[in-house]
């Protein structure tokens, strides 16, 4: 929500001294975020003043229309001559009225105006358009103005260039701020004065006479207010101040009628309507679509309209899409077109459900400024007053006659009461406010509050000394977001300040500290970003799009997600599986923006349901729930594993004077998870295996030992070509994924430092061949299970192949460290374990002895 100081000081008495930072420190304080604070016309130095076509010479022999012009600008220009001046625009007119910048003047972005000699004549200053002065985008032609302004008028006053405008983030629960009224309310309560509010407006009761409205579903519109203007001067234009105001709001003028309600809209968030009354057939009428009909909004897209859509309707079906956009056909028509522009117009101002609204708007992705206020929550009490401020400007600005008829239609429904107790929010805080601040600071909201003794604090009808007043709090009616006590305390305590609140470190419980499982999370994350790796957090939702990129098949149990109710995007509607999706994307942006040798990881969360969860119970605040309802609670939770996965793509080292780099490949994919293993005490085992989004023959599937069995634990290796196409990342792109739970139970508790031996080491070497499809860490298994307890570490050292071993052959180069904790090992008991281990591998793998 953009807000003009300008604006606002209208409805706030403000000190002449404060600046726009000084109300944005202000409503920053009070818990609104104030983006920026913007200065209009930065730089802007007179005179800028209107001034009066006289002639217009058009030069020729030029590529593009050349006008030379005599404006008369009174005694702006000190001599009351007129000046001349060269402009290129032509839809200005002689007689037309314009702005003038004259020389010596500086416009918005430190553009010095000067005479100047072009096009064989001197210019003396220039004729200006609106983006020239800083007030839009519009650059197609000369700013003409209303006829009646007179020549040498200051325009830099006129147009109300030099302003402040604050640029404030609404969150969901504050809707009411989408509106001037709204910001103007926190402004006053920030400033401790009082509020002119702009809907205390006398409103004429309803009547049988006005435009007949039926509404056939009551909870999707429970408001109605219909207004009838006739007679509109259809030449009317929207005058300077209105076209000022929706331009600094960041809305752009289109029309007299459109502009009044868009004005309207921001002066009281109430969104509005406005219809050509002879487009309208019929009564209007609110109800659910059918499914199939169609609908060409206003923007001049036809569409297809969903069951669930709350329409406004004519004789002829659906004119509207209810709180989000009007349809075309009775669109307000512009003086000079069809029927010579509208002069009668029937207002609509009504309160839509908020969840109906913003479904809509999702469906038919159309978001608007009236779906953006409807589903934050417009104020149902203000429909009439809106009805009745649009009539009034209509009525002013294109002569007008308001119709005596009066359409309102209303769903019963009483105010909104909350009991809280007055001490409420001093416990919420942990300060002491009182009861009469609390009470204030309430009233400041726009509640009334009544106060009794709980009944509960007494019995026998003797009160104790202390016992908590009860207070009764009627909500008002622009604030749907407070619905229990906590929201009652929150609105105290953030009028009261934040920055007043004590900061209070917690004291745990001695003994405790982190978990075993968040101890790993912690050493991963520092093990990998120690071996090159840099975090990368990602969103957790995915959409079957993504499964299909990487390959999935159709029954993969990947694809069966965790549906939302209500996603931040229909395109991503689940929860991820697979912490994959997110690390490629942040893989394919950073390698987009020029980033090309990358290793990322990311540690988090998947979700993956079994099928058995159960429908949550929605439980109520009033108290701490049991043990059986937190239970129950989980168990409609999905299994929720912390995986830790990483991707690699472009060079692993880099090349330099120290000799040459090499691209990043499956092995280091491996070596990523043998890190993350390593950290948790545990030793994979790795073997080939075929799994999307994997290359089938650069793919390892890694194992843990749990309870002596060997489990799945995750993937590793080079990612298939047609997955690399589809998601767009570079060539040979690498990924591990492991599952940091299971690796976790698989561990045997803390890691133990390694035994340092005061004895030397006996390194042994064996060359093994073996058929190609043998792993190497088959073989390596078959070492150490042949070699026994003297065996300290094996180390691969080469892989070979060639035409001397055999087609389907290759070779395997092992170093067998041995070590006797208590003496110095001897030769033969060296070559003894060595052979131990040569004939354990022959046996389980077919290996031969090379050179034998």
């Amino acid at each position: 929500m953009r807000a003009p100081l300008s604006w606002l000081r209208e409805y706030v008495d403000l000190p002449a001294s404060e600046t726009g930072r000084d109300v944005a420190a202000r409503l920053i304080a009070a818990g609104l975020e104030v983006e920026t604070v913007e200065q209009t016309a930065s730089g802007l130095k007179g005179p800028l003043v209107v001034g009066k076509v006289l002639a217009i010479e058009e030069l020729t022999g030029f590529k593009k229309p050349i006008r030379y012009c005599q404006v008369d600008v009174a005694d702006a220009n000190g001599t009351g001559e007129p000046q001349n001046i060269i402009c290129g625009a032509t839809n200005f007119a002689v007689g037309d009225k314009v702005v003038v910048v004259l020389p010596g003047a500086v416009l918005p972005g430190g553009f010095e105006i000067s005479a100047r000699k072009t096009y064989g004549h001197v210019s003396e200053g220039m004729i200006c358009s609106e983006r020239e002065l800083g007030m839009g985008e519009d650059h197609d032609g000369i700013m003409v103005l209303p006829p009646e302004i007179e020549v040498g008028t200051d325009a830099i006053e006129l147009l109300e260039l030099v302003d402040e405008v604050l640029d404030i983030a609404v969150t969901p629960d504050r809707g009411y701020c989408l509106s001037m009224r709204g910001l103007a309310r926190e402004t006053a309560t920030a400033y401790g004065v009082p509020l002119r509010d702009p809907a205390l407006l006398d409103v004429p009761a309803p009547n049988a006479h006005g435009y007949p409205v039926k509404v056939a579903d009551p909870l999707g519109c429970d408001r109605f207010t219909a207004r009838t203007v006739s007679g509109l001067r259809p030449g009317a234009a929207s005058p300077i101040w209105l076209r000022r105001r929706l331009q600094k709001a960041g809305m752009r003028p289109i029309s007299l009628a459109v502009d009044v309600t868009n004005y309207v809209m921001l002066e009281l968030g109430q969104p509005l309507h406005a219809y050509d009354r002879h487009r309208v057939e019929g009564p209007i009428g609110v109800r659910r679509a059918r499914s199939g009909e169609k609908l060409t909004t206003l923007d001049g897209v036809q569409r297809v309209l969903d069951a669930e859509d709350l329409v406004i309707t004519d004789s002829r079906g659906p004119i509207g899409l209810a709180g989000v956009m009007g349809g075309a056909d009775t669109e307000i028509a512009d003086a000079g077109g069809e029927a010579q522009g509208t002069t009668d117009v029937v207002i609509e101002a009504a309160h839509f459900d908020d969840v109906s609204v913003a479904r809509t708007a999702r469906r038919h992705k159309l978001s608007s400024e009236a779906s953006r206020r409807f589903e934050r929550g417009v104020d149902p009490e203000a429909a009439a007053a809106a009805a009745q401020r649009t009539v009034d400007l209509l009525v002013l600005l294109a002569g007008g006659t308001a119709e005596p008829g009066v359409t309102e239609i209303r769903t019963p429904s009483g105010p909104r009461t909350i009991r809280m107790t007055a001490d409420h929010p001093d416990k919420v805080a942990g300060v002491p406010y009182g009861r009469e601040t609390v009470v204030r600071r309430l009233q400041q909201v726009g509640c009334d509050v009544y106060g009794n003794v709980a009944p509960s604090a007494f019995e026998g009808g003797e009160r104790p000394a202390d016992a908590p007043e009860e207070l009764t709090v009627t909500v008002p009616s622009w604030r749907p977001d407070l619905t229990d006590p906590n929201d009652l305390a929150e609105e105290v305590i953030r009028l009261e300040g934040y920055e007043n609140l004590p900061s209070t470190l917690p004291r745990p419980l001695p003994g405790r500290g982190l978990t075993d499982r968040q101890r790993l999370h912690r050493r991963v994350g520092r093990a990998l970003a120690g071996a090159g790796y840099t975090e990368a957090l990602s969103y957790p939702f995915v959409g079957e799009a993504v499964f299909d990129q990487l390959g999935l098949e159709a029954g993969d149990a990947r694809r069966r997600t965790v549906q939302l109710v209500n996603p931040l995007s229909d395109e991503e509607p689940g929860l991820r599986t697979t912490l994959l999706p997110g690390l490629l994307a942040a893989l394919r942006r950073n390698d987009g923006r020029g980033s090309h040798d990358l290793a990322l990881f990311e540690t988090g969360l998947v979700f993956l349901p079994t099928g058995t969860e159960t429908v949550a119970e929605r439980l109520p605040v009033t108290g701490r729930p049991t043990d059986a309802q937190v239970a129950a609670l989980d168990h409609a939770l999905p299994e929720q594993p912390r995986h830790v996965a990483v991707v690699l793509a472009g060079a692993r080292e880099q090349a330099g004077w120290w000799g040459k780099g090499r691209p990043a490949d499956w092995a280091d994919a491996v070596e990523a998870a043998r890190t993350v293993a390593a950290e948790a005490g545990v030793e994979l085992s790795v073997e080939n295996a075929r799994y999307a989004p994997w290359h089938p023959g650069r793919c390892a599937a890694l194992y843990v030992l749990l309870d002596g069995e060997r489990v799945l634990a995750g993937h590793a290796g080079e990612l298939h070509p047609r997955a690399v196409k589809a998601l767009g990342v570079p060539q040979r792109t690498c990924a591990m994924e492991l599952d940091l739970d299971l690796v976790e139970r698989a561990s045997r508790g803390a890691v133990r430092a390694p035994h340092v031996s005061t004895f030397p080491v006996a390194t042994q070497d064996v060359a093994l061949v073996v058929d190609s499809s043998v792993p190497a860490a088959e073989v390596e298994r078959a070492l150490r299970a042949g070699a026994g307890e003297l065996l300290e570490s094996v180390r691969l050292f080469d892989v070979f192949t060639g035409e001397q071993l055999g087609e389907g052959r290759k070779s395997l180069a092992y170093a067998l460290r041995f070590r006797a904790p208590d003496r110095t090992l001897k030769a033969e008991e060296a070559t003894a374990a060595r052979d131990a281990a040569v004939a354990e591998a022959v046996e389980r793998t077919g290996a031969v002895l090379r050179g034998a």
